[in-house]
């Protein structure tokens, strides 16, 4: 709209309205108008938007002239439409005293908040902004009352198209959920009710289901819905449904996140899938809500990395909805956040043509067009708004001129983009690291199978992006509808003193069947665009390991909670990872300037040297023999230190924790404690280092900080000249309490629960409680002491306070390996282990050059085996055109070498992959050594038979000679 576009409107009759009016009251109507490129002000207007396109506007206008109004709006090029809107108050909220331009709409001190943002504007009487004689004002703000009961559909502009006659005609939507009555007022199209549950009856006892009706196809007047002719199907049902058979039936699926937040790594099943349309709540300030879950998904753990979600998020605080009989009410809750979703569907659903549907709409097409047109919003990061906020009329743009396509979401990876890409953004990449593993999702919208043409390729857009080298894992078969690709990156060794950008694309070719009619493969090439940060190689001192692999989370088995003291969360499901429920703790590592990288493979599969500290927290899993011969050499001899939380572990306790499991129909008791101590001991027993089975709870204090220990353990072996410190606790261990320390014992001796000591050139710190460190269940944080510790094991800064001569052990603190935690015997801990019964193996998670491998030092090469989830992996060429092929001919000696010596290559050849039992070579020199000595004996062996071939001739002869005689 131009200058002289909006003078001409305001010539059609429009008059001012008292900055105090309301749209929607005796004076004013309010209407939106959306325009097609910007609202241009004039200069001599003191407005910021001056600068700044906007894609709405919001005009209140006397009521005597709307019609006349709204008629000059639409005669305008550059307005596409124009609705009546009464969900907007427009008195001037900042006060008369307040700076004008302290916050207006989606501008703050004159600079644009970045997002798509509504944006109101109205007609109101002021001094300073005056565009013309006839008084008409622009005042900008983006004020949406929390207390404000909103029609949420004309949040999303449902108006316009219902204006437009698309109203969820002929289009289809199950839900399940608690039912609905028959002859509910406020539907007018309910199909078929049917019952799943174990009661007799179809109607809804809850309001839950009748809600979300509701809110999806509603028609009464104060609580409208979306789609009211779509046609309901209500299933009663309080179960798990087939997933992957409903969207493969072309079923398109939409599923509240979960109102487990603020916590991460709390996604609801089946919303965590990445074939279901999965959805979190914001409240009208475009905040998240405290109660959406947030993400990464956590089924890819430990091996790999999760997926973004939720996928996209929507209003889910005070959503107005159907009650049981009749009437409205307001709820909130990602629950509430998904039928607005679902009837952003049904409306987009009725925008195609029936005829047209079968071959435009399923689970990935809708999905792209909600991802593709969300409003990605200013502040949360990607786990917690996907790819942001529902904008129905973005979407509507991209179906009405959809073609099947396969697309990646996310498309986009910038560290720039900070917070929206955390936690990449919040540590760079460097040289010799961990790679850093990017999981995205592919959307195949051309069928519901599909497959990748030919390995996804990286296009480095300079000189410099050929210094990262990435490998892929990816589906073999894309079904239903979406598949994975996962980046492998890491900054190859010449780049170690580079700091700067890297820049560049990744694509990947997809095909699928062809259509209805279609006699040739559908194709589509997808791009992945990075944006990457680079620094220098940080120091050892300040590079920590974060061991995710011996960690073990509900499900397959009962993982019991660390703290128990928490009565309503029963299950430890939350992923233990850096990016999970221990990101507070990642956050304030990298802000002490601490850069930590993680490890999803046994502890043979890192080379100690590039390490201040392997942090051991909270792990539940057993070790393999070569990781602790392994981890007793690095700490001995190569200089890595160490710093381990532990948890309760008392298996009287555990079997106390038994209970009934209505959806299995069985019993169910922990496989282990909070943490696997018996485990942990093995591990720390070349120290001299044990925890006990006590189960302490209390306050203590430390450094002047109040501390809460939450079903800590004890530390019962200590060696001498180590530092312990010891406080009084309950002890809930022998009373048997499993939910209350108060019901605890009151123990008379200090418990040991800190220790720490020098090893050689090493340093090891240990705690007995990770729960201070976990922000599920957190009372009170002990991160100053988790610094300190570090400081100490990677920097050999000791504390006077952790180091006091009044803790000093002057002889071992001892007990009696029989009187240990044990093991329980009563279960196969195998079936939950990733060690017990498995193969040592580097997996893709590990350095390029010791995948497929039995890791650093040990030297072996076992058999190729094919990992779950990924495609094979030939570890005699480079998975990807970027990487340098020869890093995965063979594992890599301690010292690097980058040649591989012509031995083992031989070795290569002569067995390649198909060994039944790993080959051992402790070092290069064997090699050729062998091979030598293989052939000389093979020359001495020829050299004997012929001489024996020779004697036997010659006696033939003689004796020959003889008889002749």
């Amino acid at each position: 709209m131009t200058g002289d576009d909006r003078r001409s409107t305001g010539e059609g009759g429009g008059r001012s309205v008292d900055g105090d009016g309301e749209c929607g009251g005796a004076a004013a109507v309010c209407v939106v108008v959306e325009v097609a490129l910007s609202l241009s002000l004039d200069r001599s207007v003191h407005n910021p938007a001056y600068e700044f396109p906007t894609d709405f506007g919001l005009v209140a206008i006397d009521d005597g002239f709307v019609d006349l109004v709204i008629a000059e709006f639409e005669r305008l090029k550059m307005v596409k439409d124009v609705t009546i809107d009464s969900s907007y108050q427009l008195r001037n909220l900042l006060g008369k005293n307040e700076k004008l331009f302290e916050r207006i709409g989606s501008f703050s001190d004159a600079k644009k908040r970045p997002g798509k943002i509504f944006t109101s504007m109205s007609f109101s009487e002021g001094e300073d902004n005056n565009i013309n004689d006839n008084h008409t004002t622009f005042e900008w703000k983006r004020e949406l009352l929390s207390n404000h009961k909103s029609q949420v559909t004309s949040l999303f502009g449902a108006d316009s198209l219902w204006s437009k006659g698309y109203t969820g005609g002929k289009v289809k939507m199950a839900i399940f959920d608690t039912g609905i009555r028959s002859d509910h007022p406020h539907f007018r199209n309910i199909k078929e009710r049917t019952n799943w549950t174990n009661e007799d009856t179809l109607n809804d006892n809850l309001g839950h289901g009748t809600f979300v009706a509701g809110v999806i196809a509603g028609e009464d007047a104060e609580c409208l819905g979306f789609a009211p002719d779509t046609e309901i199907y209500a299933f009663r049902v309080f179960t798990d449904a087939q997933v992957l058979e409903l969207t493969a039936s072309n079923i398109i699926m939409v599923s509240a996140i979960g109102n487990d937040g603020p916590l991460y790594g709390t996604l609801n099943n089946p919303a965590d899938q990445s074939d279901v349309i999965g959805v979190g709540g914001i409240d009208y300030n475009d905040h998240i809500a405290s109660f959406s879950s947030r993400g990464m998904s956590t089924w890819e753990i430990p091996h790999g990395y999760g997926r973004v979600k939720p996928d996209v998020v929507a209003y889910g605080r005070e959503i107005m909805g159907s009650k049981i009989s009749t009437g409205c009410k307001t709820l909130s809750g990602t629950s509430v956040a998904s039928p607005v979703v679902a009837g952003v569907v049904c409306l987009l659903v009725s925008v195609i043509p029936e005829s047209e549907r079968k071959q435009i709409l399923n689970p990935a097409s809708m999905k792209q067009a909600l991802v593709e047109g969300a409003a990605k919003l200013s502040g949360p990061n990607m786990y917690e708004q996907g790819a942001g906020r529902v904008n129905l009329l973005e979407s509507y743009e991209i179906l009405k001129s959809y073609k099947p396509r396969a697309s990646i979401f996310p498309s986009v990876l910038d560290y720039t983009d900070c917070p929206y890409a955390w936690p990449f953004c919040q540590q760079p990449l460097y040289a010799d690291a961990m790679p850093v593993l990017f999981n995205t999702t592919i959307l195949n919208g051309m069928g519901v199978i599909g497959y990748i043409e030919s390995p996804p390729v990286w296009h480095p857009s300079n000189e410099e992006s050929n210094l990262l080298s990435i490998h892929f894992t990816y589906s073999d078969i894309i079904w239903p509808w979406t598949g994975f690709l996962a980046l492998h990156m890491q900054i190859k060794e010449e780049g170690s003193q580079f700091s700067g950008e890297i820049e560049g694309n990744v694509t990947v070719k997809v095909y699928s069947p062809p259509g209805l009619g279609e006699t040739s493969f559908r194709h589509s090439t997808c791009v992945l665009h990075l944006k990457l940060k680079v620094i220098p190689t940080p120091s050892r001192s300040v590079r920590i390991l974060w061991d995710q692999f011996h960690s073990i989370k509900y499900p397959p088995g009962y993982i019991p909670r660390d703290s128990l003291d928490v009565r309503n969360d029963i299950l430890d499901w939350h992923g233990d990872h850096l990016h999970t429920n221990f990101h507070i703790m990642f956050n304030m590592l990298r802000d002490a300037g601490y850069y930590i990288e993680t490890l999803g493979s046994p502890l043979t599969c890192f080379d100690a040297r590039h390490y201040g500290t392997l942090m051991l927290v909270d792990l539940e899993d057993e070790y393999f023999d070569e990781e602790i011969q392994k981890l007793k050499d690095d700490v001995v001899n190569t200089g890595l230190s160490l710093v381990v939380f532990g948890d309760w572990y008392n298996v009287d306790t555990m079997v106390k924790m038994r209970f009934f499991d209505d959806n299995t129909r069985s019993w169910w008791t922990p496989v282990t404690g909070g943490a696997n101590i018996p485990a942990l001991n093995d591990l720390l027993a070349p120290f001299g280092i044990a925890f006990g089975d006590r189960i302490l709870n209390g306050d203590f204090s430390l450094n002047d900080e109040l501390i809460k220990y939450a079903s800590g353990t004890n530390i019962v072996k200590f060696p001498s000249g180590g530092y312990v410190h010891r406080f009084s606790f309950y002890d809930s261990s022998e009373s048997g309490a499993t939910h209350s320390y108060l019901a605890g014992v009151k123990d008379n001796a200090d418990s040991a629960i800190l220790g720490l000591v020098e090893v050689g050139g090493s340093r090891i710190a240990v705690y007995g409680d990770s729960n201070c460190l976990d922000s599920s269940h957190m009372v009170t944080n002990c991160y100053w002491l988790l610094r300190k510790m570090l400081d100490f094991t990677g920097k050999n800064v000791k504390d006077p306070i952790l180091f006091s001569n009044s803790v000093k052990l002057e002889t071992p603190l001892h007990q009696a390996d029989d009187q240990l935690p044990s093991r329980r015997t009563d279960l196969n801990f195998s079936t939950y282990s990733a060690v017990l019964g498995k193969e040592l193996i580097c997996r893709s998670d590990s350095r390029f050059d010791v995948w497929g491998t039995k890791g650093y030092g040990l030297q072996f090469r076992g058999r190729n085996r094919r990992l779950p989830g990924y495609k094979a992996i030939d570890l005699g060429m480079g998975l990807n055109s970027s990487s340098d092929s020869s890093i995965l001919k063979g594992p890599k000696v301690v010292n690097k070498n980058k040649e591989v010596s012509s031995g083992n290559k031989f070795l290569g050849l002569l067995y390649r992959d198909d060994l039944d039992a790993p080959v051992v070579f402790p070092s290069h020199w064997l090699v050729p050594a062998v091979v030598a000595a293989l052939g000389i004996l093979l020359l001495l062996n020829f050299w004997r038979i012929r001489q024996k071939k020779r004697r036997r001739r010659k006696g033939s002869n003689s004796s020959g000679r003889f008889s002749n005689l």
